[in-house]
């Protein structure tokens, strides 16, 4: 009782606090007051939320009948012939309880997110082929199951007496509130009042209820995706589905606090830690609730209007390395497709925010955990105007990331380079300061390995035994046989960062990463050079300073390639396209071998990955390696 007595404290003392100052951020009106005068005039809750004239038949015969949208719909259309030839699956108890008993999610959540894309696709394909009856039959069984739900919380978020899982709230349960309410609206008379009823209770008794009575809840003053994809989801099914001005105004007004938490989750750079797919998923779901909210207050609250927020939006951009390869610090993939609905809407809103290629939009099936948001604004917010380009050269350096990103294009090719200081208590936190990625015409040659197969130790105390979350799995050094350590003391200190059009620089202190009583200083620097014709190459030095001498120092490079030792004082990393990464070292100075390893990666497929492992010859107090990487 204490514990949840202290976590309420902070939560009540945090609301206080904003609501208290003036801010001059997104959230402009938080208070329950100002935001029952902002509602007392607003606009209703149809149609015209979605589309501008209210006319959603003609919009649907526009698409059907469009190239610009014959792809998407296609892989619609494909997911909804398979569905229907299969029953809804079921979430049994023996599969409720795989989390508890081993620890691991995938069997539950493959089934769960199952349901949901039937929700989906049935949904979609009842508004674009109306004509169709069993798309509609099918969707009419699929949320009466979802109702039929013991929680609509995952097990790894909600676990306890019957009692405390019902008013347990988590990303997917608010995320099936918001979905079944907004498909509710969408299809109104045509889905059967009892079907209706059914709908607005469940979300009645398991969000805005315990929203309301039984928080606060453990994500409503965090700064992840969580506080924005709980809080919106549960603030803009109210938008949708509330009549009373009363309940609407408490939910909004508590959401609007947890869109404050989120934010301050940013720096003024407008990067997430957490990564692009995090992007995707957390800010994604704050313009889904602040679009609605804006259009139901007429502008009355305009959560866009922040320069901060504008910065946010344009993350994505500063993200890519080529084509779908991102900078994918933290628990990110290594390859992102664009929500290409999202990227549009942005791209309305900031002049700055730039449009990404349509060869890169996320396919349908694409998102394993069918995210309604998504799939529906891909298709409504979709712009057949907005062509978008191939992502143009850049170069970037986010301050309070610590993230020096730079997508370089010449005649010898395209190229990409990122690397990051930070520190290791990072949201998705990985033990990689000082760690950097390399790519060139599409391939990685120097990789961040990403997410891993989530389970319950991936988020226990095991996360760092974890190739794709330790030390030992990025291109960083072990010193005194020493991986770098967890905790927001292991953070670097930029010496030197610069973004030019001839080179970048980053140059950071990073001892502290280490619990080894002995390093006094370990100085790690980048240099990026740009030839305007050739290809770009990268010069890495590590300086080294030790009270006394050393057991051991190794330099540690990570590729999902196989390396090759080259001759003395070189090792290969051959692409698969004919390019070659040559690493250049003194081999005077460093030994060098190859490793090869396997990691579970987020599709729980085994991955083979290889660590190139550069020992030094000599232990000295002082000592500062140099090296090439060049391409072939």
């Amino acid at each position: 009782m204490g514990e949840e007595r202290t976590v309420e404290t902070s939560i009540r003392e945090r609301q206080r606090e904003r609501r208290s100052r003036k801010l001059k951020g997104a959230v402009a009106m938080a208070s329950k007051e100002a935001v029952l005068s902002a509602l007392e005039k607003a606009a209703p809750a149809d149609l015209r939320l979605y589309y501008p004239d209210g006319k959603q038949e003609e919009f649907w015969k526009r698409a059907k009948a469009s190239p610009d949208y014959e792809e998407a719909l296609r892989e619609i259309r494909g997911e909804g012939e398979r569905l229907l030839g299969s029953p809804t699956p079921e979430l049994t108890y023996h599969l409720f309880v795989i989390y508890v008993e081993r620890g691991t999610r995938r069997e539950y959540e493959s089934v769960y997110f199952e349901r949901r894309r039937r929700l989906n696709t049935f949904a979609i394909l009842s508004l674009l082929e109306p004509e169709r009856e069993e798309w509609l039959g099918a969707l009419r069984d699929t949320i009466w199951a979802l109702c039929d739900e013991y929680t609509w919380c995952l097990p790894a978020h909600a676990w306890g007496t019957s009692f405390e899982i019902r008013r347990t709230i988590d990303l997917f349960s608010a995320e099936t509130g918001f979905t079944l309410s907004e498909i509710d609206l969408l299809l109104g008379d045509r889905l059967p009042p009892l079907l209706r009823e059914r709908i607005a209770e469940e979300v009645e008794a398991r969000l805005f209820r315990p929203y309301l009575e039984a928080g606060p809840h453990h994500w409503e003053a965090v700064q992840t995706n969580w506080s924005a994809v709980c809080a919106g989801s549960i603030g803009a099914a109210a938008l949708i589905a509330l009549r009373d001005p009363d309940r609407l105004a408490a939910i909004v007004s508590k959401a609007l606090g947890s869109m404050d938490c989120f934010l301050d989750g940013y720096g003024d750079d407008g990067g997430c830690l957490e990564g692009l797919g995090y992007w995707n998923y957390g800010f994604g779901y704050y313009v889904y609730f602040a679009d609605l909210l804006r259009k139901r207050t007429n502008g009355a609250i305009d959560l866009f209007a922040s320069d901060k927020v504008r910065r946010i939006a344009a993350f994505q951009q500063k993200s890519y390395l080529d084509g779908d390869l991102v900078a994918n610090f933290s628990d990110s993939r290594p390859r992102i497709k664009v929500q290409l609905g999202l990227s549009h809407y942005l791209g309305s809103v900031y002049e700055e925010v730039e449009l990404p290629p349509a060869e890169l939009r996320a396919p349908y099936a694409e998102d394993h955990c069918s995210r309604w948001a998504h799939a529906f604004r891909n298709l409504i917010w979709f712009d057949p105007a907005k062509g978008g380009s191939e992502w143009a050269a850049a170069d970037d350096y986010l301050p309070d990331a610590q993230w020096l990103v730079s997508r370089h294009r010449s005649g010898a090719g395209r190229f990409g380079f990122a690397a990051k200081g930070g520190h290791n208590a990072e949201p998705h936190n990985h033990n990689d300061v000082g760690h950097f990625i390399v790519t060139a015409d599409g391939e990685t040659f120097l990789a961040d390995l990403g997410s891993g197969e989530y389970t319950k130790d991936y988020f226990g105390d095991g996360r760092y035994a974890y190739d794709c979350n330790g030390a030992q799995g990025h291109s960083v050094p072990i010193v005194d046989g020493a991986l770098q350590a967890e905790g927001a003391e292991s953070a670097a200190v930029v010496l030197e960062a610069y973004a030019g059009p001839e080179e970048d620089r980053l140059r950071i202190e990073m001892g502290s990463a280490y619990r080894v009583p002995n390093l006094k200083s370990l100085v790690r620097g980048f240099v990026w050079r740009k030839p305007e014709q050739g290809a770009p190459a990268l010069e890495l030095t590590d300086e080294f300073r030790f009270d006394g001498q050393p057991g051991s120092v190794e330099e540690r490079f990570v590729s999902l390639l196989p390396p090759v030792l080259g001759e003395e004082g070189s090792v290969l990393v051959p692409g698969r396209n004919g390019r070659t990464l040559r690493i250049r070292y003194d081999a005077d100075a460093l030994a060098a071998s190859v490793e090869e390893r396997s990691f579970r990666d987020h599709s729980a497929r085994e991955t083979k990955w290889y660590a190139i492992r550069l020992a030094a010859t000599r232990a000295n107090n002082e000592a500062i390696f140099r090296l090439r990487f060049e391409f072939e």
